[in-house]
């Protein structure tokens, strides 16, 4: 397998576990631009078809720190709001925003439903503010082939600036709610915690806490190993079936060897059920990615949130790998457990490996990997479930460049945010804040794990996965579950109870 270095979107990601040979980090878009008519349209407090939210739109600045001419050009944010339950800027109910991923905001908003839980008891209004330069929140008119052009058009696009947009756009509501003195929460999950914490840290006037869920804040500037990331996968697969994951580790020479001998790619393109004849299957990359997003999603009750997935699906998987119907044939059951999480839900009838679905508006993640998020993960040992490698910072650096024209700035965010003895900077300077992680989530490697103070708090739970506390709650949940909510819910009341004593001081 070539060198393996991995620019995942956290959520999931529209990004693969990539090699140099074949990585699609910068596609091709269509020509799109919101119009002002289109824009008129949008504005007009429409809701959507499940009536969770009606979408608004606030105009934002380009460049909120610098005062070069181009950095007063303006964009149109998108933000979603539910006011079902608020009790009203007269009673300064409190406002709960979701500090927007990396992707369509109305994907997270639909995925988020611990908000609209929680949402009655706190008598709350709900917004989802969409990241800067996805979704609909398009500088330079809207218009993509600009925003997206080059390093000095995409050069705006980055954590800092988000948060600024964030801070901006929350004033601004609460102004126009006449809500001054409502207290604001900010919630997020995978890159939207790691900005859900960093705001809380940044802006403490503006959020008085923030949940952070899943939030790998520490998988910067070798804080962590790099090879976190696939030890807890490999783990997660171990842990279910010895047997599951010696075949998946032995798997990765087999395919390389089939794929050098003549018709061996046609044997490859046949066992997988490829949809086109390609010079390169990418086989390795497909197959890794399946078992990284399902470690991360490894949920114990079904879901639709990357593809559809049933309960606990990497059970499901080693339970395809295991079965015995497939004898000896390796290829039969890595195909098998490749299903699981690309045909759960049985309608494809074949794979298309090089396809350019992006359902989710998640690929300038890309931008974002190539410049201040190297989060190096691609690490991993002798005792991985993928091959030996050592994490590649160069290679990745070189593709930067070639792709973007940019140079990683690898120490960048623990310059801005920290992150190197965090307990110790922190433990007196920050409050407020809850890290979830949950153990069987490869991110939760890079997240904190420990209780930093008496408000500065890590919930652990060894069977969580990526974010599962943010999921909208069932009937079918585990007592461990309901039990981080309800802890979740416990915390974020004393923050507003004490809010509110020290409004009345």
């Amino acid at each position: 397998m070539a060198t393996r270095f991995i620019f995942l979107s956290f959520c999931l990601l529209f990004s693969s576990t990539l090699t140099i040979s074949n990585a699609k980090i910068f596609p091709t878009f269509p020509s799109s631009r919101i119009t002002p008519e289109k824009l008129s349209s949008l504005i007009s407090n429409s809701k959507d078809s499940q009536g969770l939210y009606k979408t608004k739109y606030h105009t934002q600045i380009l460049d909120h720190f610098n005062y070069n001419p181009q950095s007063y050009q303006t964009f149109q944010q998108r933000y979603l709001i539910n006011d079902t339950h608020w009790g009203g800027s007269k009673n300064n109910a409190p406002i709960f925003v979701y500090t927007g991923n990396e992707g369509d905001i109305e994907w997270f908003a639909q995925n988020t439903g611990f908000m609209y839980d929680v949402a009655p008891k706190f008598k709350a209004l709900l917004v989802f503010i969409e990241h800067r330069y996805y979704g609909k929140s398009i500088p330079y008119g809207g218009y993509k082939e600009i925003a997206y052009k080059n390093a000095s058009t995409t050069g705006y696009l980055s954590s800092t600036q988000a948060l600024a947009d964030y801070a901006s756009l929350i004033i601004d509501l609460k102004k126009n709610l006449t809500a001054t003195d409502s207290p604001v929460v900010v919630f997020g999950g995978s890159y939207g915690g790691m900005l859900a914490a960093w705001f809380r840290l940044k802006y403490p006037h503006v959020a008085i806490g923030a949940l952070a869920s899943s939030a790998p804040i520490l998988n910067f500037d070798n804080i962590v190993s790099p090879y976190s990331f696939s030890n807890i996968i490999t783990q997660d697969f171990r842990s279910v079936s010895e047997n599951c994951y010696k075949v998946i580790k032995g798997s990765w020479k087999q395919i390389e060897e089939t794929a050098k001998k003549p018709g061996g790619l046609e044997k490859l393109q046949k066992a997988f059920r490829i949809c086109k004849s390609e010079k390169n299957l990418a086989i390795e990359s497909w197959l890794s990615t399946a078992f990284v997003y399902t470690a991360m999603t490894d949920y114990p009750t079904p879901s639709n949130f990357l593809n559809p997935l049933p309960a606990f699906p990497v059970k499901e998987m080693c339970k395809a790998i295991d079965d015995p119907k497939t004898g000896n044939d390796v290829f039969a059951k890595l195909y098998g457990a490749a299903s699981v999480y690309y045909n759960y839900s049985g309608t494809a009838k074949c794979f298309d490996l090089n396809g350019d679905s992006d359902p989710h508006g998640l690929s300038e993640w890309g931008w974002q990997a190539c410049t201040e998020m190297i989060m190096l993960t691609g690490g991993d040992n002798k005792d991985s479930i993928f091959e030996e490698s050592e994490e590649d910072y160069d290679a990745r650096a070189r593709y930067c460049k070639e792709a973007y024209g940019v140079d990683p700035r690898p120490n960048w965010i623990t310059t801005e945010f920290g992150g190197h003895k965090i307990g110790l900077v922190l433990k007196r300077f920050a409050s407020n804040i809850i890290f979830f992680n949950g153990l069987r989530d490869p991110w939760s490697g890079g997240g904190v794990l420990k209780n930093i103070s008496k408000t500065v708090l890590a919930l652990v739970e060894k069977e969580g996965a990526h974010h599962v506390d943010l999921r909208f709650s069932t009937k079918e949940d585990p007592q461990w579950l309901k039990d981080v909510r309800r802890r979740e819910v416990e915390i974020v009341g004393k923050w507003i109870s004490q809010y509110f004593q020290d409004l009345a001081l």
